[in-house]
C-alpha cells in the first residue's frame, strides 16, 4: 500500500474519519453493501462511472481499516465476495446525514455548475 510522505495525525478525529470514508466511492460502497454481500464484478457493474481499479483500491482500503470484510470461496470457479462488517454498520447514520446535507444543497450546487458553464 501507498506509504504517505506527510505523517498521519491521529490525534484528529476528522482526519481519521476522512481517512476511512473520503473517497469518492466509499461511502456508497458502504451503502450498497449494507443491502447484502456482493462480489467485486456486481459492485464494478454497479459503479460503473468508476474504474475497476479505483474501486478494487478502496475496497482494500475499507478492508484494511475493518469497515467491509473480503471472504474468498475456494469452490471451482472460485470466487470472492465483499460484505459490510459491524464497525462497518456504524457509519451508515454518518452516510445517511451526508446525504441529507447533499440532497438539501443541490439547488445552490446547481446554481454553481450553471455559472461554470
Amino acid at each position: 500500500m501507498y506509504r504517505k510522505k506527510i505523517p498521519f495525525d491521529i490525534d484528529c478525529g476528522v482526519k481519521i474519519a476522512m481517512e476511512v470514508i473520503g473517497g469518492k466511492w466509499k461511502s456508497c460502497i458502504i451503502q450498497e453493501l449494507d443491502k447484502g454481500p456482493k462480489r467485486p464484478s456486481e459492485l464494478h457493474r454497479y459503479f460503473d462511472d468508476a474504474s475497476p481499479r479505483v474501486i478494487n483500491q478502496q475496497l482494500r482500503e475499507l478492508e484494511i481499516h475493518g469497515m467491509i470484510q473480503k471472504k474468498i470461496f475456494s469452490e471451482l470457479p472460485p470466487h470472492t465476495e465483499y460484505s459490510i462488517t459491524e464497525q462497518g454498520r456504524t457509519l451508515l447514520p454518518i452516510i445517511e446525514q451526508l446525504e441529507k446535507w447533499g440532497d438539501g444543497f443541490r439547488p445552490q450546487m446547481k446554481k454553481i455548475l450553471e455559472m461554470e458553464d
